[in-house]
């Protein structure tokens, strides 16, 4: 019995992209993009082509390779091939280099290792962000601000733009930089709270997304100085539990989105798909430390919990609730912001969300009346008329309201199980970086 030859497909006009490759199996395409490997087996050239949709193998004869990085243009057929990137791979026919590399990459962006240089991958990030890897991270943590706007637009929530140069911290402390604003003293913002809460009287649902800046003393892997906020406002509502229950539902949806949009991302990374059936569980702080003494003897008794305790707190989660979420509670009020609600009982109506071990969100319930702003404030000795125009707002009737943040560079690195919190930001900054 004669094999049936498949038929010769038309060629597609213009260029193709690598992800649509396989549904041109037998067409000339023309692909662009960059070489991220190059081999020479005795005039047999095989290049990993990388465009923006993907990698695929390009197979050459008698062509002189250019270096890794060049950008260059491949003519040629598309073929079936199991053991090639996504199971096709093109019989070049023609190589143009459109731009050719004119020294190698100082590093080797395929093996890129987070783990074993990441002094050296960060002095180049310029170059080390092409890599796979850094790309994967990349395009998830943009899959999820996108998931966090659109669940938050479908809820009648309104983007809001708030200024990054302000006259005042929105928590105070030494974390701040300093900033000339045309002779007078001013500081580049640690968050948007105060805007979001004046816009709470204007939308009643308010979120943004954009920068904020810390100037964080801490050298360890999940502090950034600058990193991506995620802020979301809102009200009239009951008490916190409304606060929880629409982050629990907006996380939910995130991360159902990102890990059905990026499973090839995930796969690179060998992320582990976190559980997001489960209910989050809620305890309070207080039951959280007599709990995690339980584990960890020496935990700490200070008015937050350190971060081995976040970590038995979130075993603890999953282990008996099957949540890689928690919330945790009743802050003190030692412990949270001037405008956080105070119970009158010490407490406070604060709360975090920890993801895998780690706090990655930071909100709850905030004071909505003029007279216990000031009070809270002066409480902290800290100077109202520093807030004059925030406190000017709560004369003017306003509701109930709460809201969260999200660092999305923290929430993206625990994910996708990166060790390194810079490796989620294109070009991170940190107090020994200020390049590239």
């Amino acid at each position: 019995m004669q094999s049936e030859s498949k038929p010769e497909q038309p060629a597609p006009t213009g260029r193709t992209l690598v992800r649509d490759l396989s549904d041109n199996i037998g067409a000339s395409v023309t692909l662009r993009g960059w070489v991220l490997t190059r081999r020479d087996l005795g005039g047999i050239g095989f290049v990993l082509l990388r465009d923006r949709s993907g990698v695929v193998q390009c197979v050459f004869e008698g062509v002189e390779l250019p270096l890794h990085e060049s950008f260059i243009e491949v003519e040629g057929k598309v073929v079936e091939h199991p053991k090639a990137p996504g199971g096709v791979e093109v019989a070049a026919t023609t190589l143009t280099v459109l731009n050719a590399a004119s020294v190698p990459p100082p590093i080797e962006l395929p093996k890129e290792e987070w783990l074993a240089n990441p002094d050296t991958l960060l002095q180049y990030r310029h170059v080390s962000v092409r890599s796979l890897k850094s790309r994967a991270a990349l395009k998830v943590k943009a899959e999820l601000v996108g998931a966090f706007r659109a669940f938050l637009d479908e809820r009648d929530f309104t983007e809001v733009f708030t200024p990054k140069l302000v006259s005042a911290g929105a928590e105070g402390g030494a974390n701040q930089f300093e900033v000339d604003f045309y002779g007078q003293r001013a500081y580049l913002a640690q968050s948007p709270q105060l805007y979001k809460q004046m816009m709470v009287g204007v939308f009643e649902r308010v979120y943004e997304t954009a920068p904020v800046y810390r100037a964080e003393k801490s050298h360890t892997n999940r502090h950034l100085a600058e990193y991506l906020s995620l802020d979301v406002e809102f009200g009239p509502i009951e008490d916190e539990s409304d606060v929880m229950d629409l982050e629990e539902a907006l996380l939910r949806s995130m991360l159902g989105t990102v890990v059905a949009g990026c499973r090839e991302q995930f796969e690179l990374l060998g992320a582990e798909v976190p559980a997001v059936d489960a209910h989050f569980p809620r305890i309070e702080l207080l039951a959280a430390r007599e709990l995690v003494a339980e584990f960890y003897a020496h935990v700490s008794g200070g008015k937050d919990l350190d971060p081995e305790a976040e970590r038995l707190i979130g075993r603890w989660a999953k282990e008996e609730h099957g949540s890689d979420f928690v919330f945790v509670t009743r802050y003190p009020e030692a412990a949270r912001p001037f405008y956080t609600y105070p119970d009158g009982d010490g407490l406070t109506r604060g709360l975090d969300l920890i993801f895998r071990g780690v706090e990655i969100t930071s909100g709850g319930q905030r004071a909505h009346r003029h007279e216990v702003l000031v009070a809270e404030l002066e409480k902290r000795r800290m100077d109202p008329s520093a807030f004059a125009d925030y406190l000017e707002v709560f004369k003017h009737g306003m509701p109930a309201h709460g809201g969260f943040a999200i660092g999305a560079e923290r929430l993206t690195a625990l994910l996708l199980g990166i060790p390194n919190i810079r490796f989620a930001r294109a070009f991170p900054r940190d107090s020994q970086r200020l390049r590239p």
